[in-house]
C-alpha cells in the first residue's frame, strides 16, 4: 500500500471539518515553533476548519496555551486545547472509573516541579515513596535522564504494590532534534517490572471521545496530525477518524532516513509504515497548508 505523500493539508482539508492537531513534533519543537506554523494555524481558521490541539504533555492545558503564546501561538490561533495532563487531572478529580477510585489520597510525583498542576487544587498530598498510595508519573525532571535512573525508585515501588498513573503515554519526544524520554517509557519499564499502570492521552480512545465531544462533530468529519504512527496515528485510526496526516520531521525522521523537513522517499516511507502497522491517510514533511 503506498502511502500518499501531500505536499500540503490543503490537499486533504475537503475530507474534515476539523482537525486534531499534535503539538510537539508538529506545531513546535519544545522550544519553538516551526517555521510555518503559525501561518497553518492561520489557514486552517480562514478554510473555516476547527482546530483541536491534543497533546501527550503531563501538565494541564493552561498551561500549554502559555507556552504557545510565549512561541508566537496565540490563543486566537486555535479553538481547543486538550491533554493527557488535563485528562489525567479530571480522572483523579472525578474518580469515577474504577482505577481512580480505588486510589488512596497520598501520592509519589515521579516528575518535575513544572508538572504539580495535574494535581495541585484536588484532595491529594504529596508524599515520599515510603508512604505513597500511589505514584503519579510526569516524566523524567531532566532532558538528560533516562529511564535507567528511575529503576531504584521503581523497584521500592514495586515492594509495596504501588499503582502508577501516567500522565503522557509518550514514550520520547524530539526537543530540537534531540530524543528526550517521556513518561511513557518510564510506565513501560514500571509495567514490565510486574507494576499495574493506567494511562490517559493519545492512542487511548477515552481522550478521542472527550476531544469529539468538544468538537461537537462525528468521528468521520475529523482528521488527525501527529508525528508518531504508535499514539497519532494508531488513536486516531482505533477512534475512526476520517484518517491521520502523518508528519515525517518528528521522532520517525531518523527512521525514515531523513533530516527534519525532508521529504522520505516513497519507498522508504511505505516499507517504514507497512513494518509499524498504523496506517496514516497521507504524510507530510511538515505542517504546513
Amino acid at each position: 500500500m503506498s502511502i500518499p505523500l501531500i505536499s500540503g493539508l490543503s490537499a486533504i482539508a475537503d475530507r474534515a471539518d476539523a482537525f486534531i492537531l499534535d503539538l510537539w513534533g508538529v506545531v513546535h519543537d519544545g522550544v519553538e515553533a516551526y517555521a510555518g506554523a503559525r501561518d497553518t494555524l492561520v489557514a486552517l481558521r480562514t478554510a473555516g476548519k476547527q482546530s483541536l490541539l491534543l497533546s501527550n504533555a503531563p501538565r494541564r492545558a493552561e498551561a500549554l496555551v502559555e507556552q504557545l503564546a510565549r512561541m508566537g501561538i496565540e490563543r486566537a490561533l486555535y479553538d481547543y486545547v486538550l491533554s493527557s495532563g488535563e485528562a489525567v487531572h479530571l480522572e483523579l478529580q472525578a474518580r469515577t472509573d474504577p482505577f481512580y477510585a480505588g486510589l488512596g489520597r497520598n501520592l509519589y510525583h515521579m516528575g518535575p516541579e513544572r508538572d504539580v498542576n495535574v494535581f495541585e487544587g484536588l484532595d491529594y498530598v504529596a508524599v515520599d515513596l515510603a508512604h505513597a498510595d500511589f505514584i503519579l508519573n510526569t516524566g523524567p525532571w531532566d532532558v538528560e535522564e533516562t529511564v535507567e535512573d528511575y529503576v531504584p525508585a521503581m523497584k521500592q515501588a514495586l515492594e509495596r504494590r504501588l499503582p502508577m498513573v501516567c500522565a503522557n503515554p509518550d514514550l520520547v519526544v524530539m526537543r530540537q532534534g534531540q530524543p528526550v524520554v517521556c513518561a511513557g517509557a518510564l510506565a513501560e519499564r514500571y509495567a514490565e517490572m510486574g507494576g499495574i499502570v493506567s494511562m490517559r492521552g493519545k492512542p487511548d480512545p477515552a481522550i478521542y471521545v472527550q476531544a469529539l465531544k468538544i468538537l461537537g462533530l462525528p468521528a468521520a468529519r475529523v482528521m488527525a496530525v501527529g508525528d508518531a504512527l504508535h499514539t497519532d496515528v494508531r488513536g486516531a485510526n482505533q477512534a475512526g477518524l476520517a484518517g491521520a496526516v502523518f508528519v515525517t520531521q518528528g521522532i520517525h525522521a531518523k527512521d525514515l532516513g531523513i533530516k527534519p523537513g525532508d521529504n522520505p522517499t516513497q519507498d522508504r516511507l511505505d516499507h517504514f509504515v507497512a513494518a509499524h502497522g498504523d496506517v496514516p491517510a497521507a504524510a507530510i514533511r511538515t505542517f504546513i497548508w
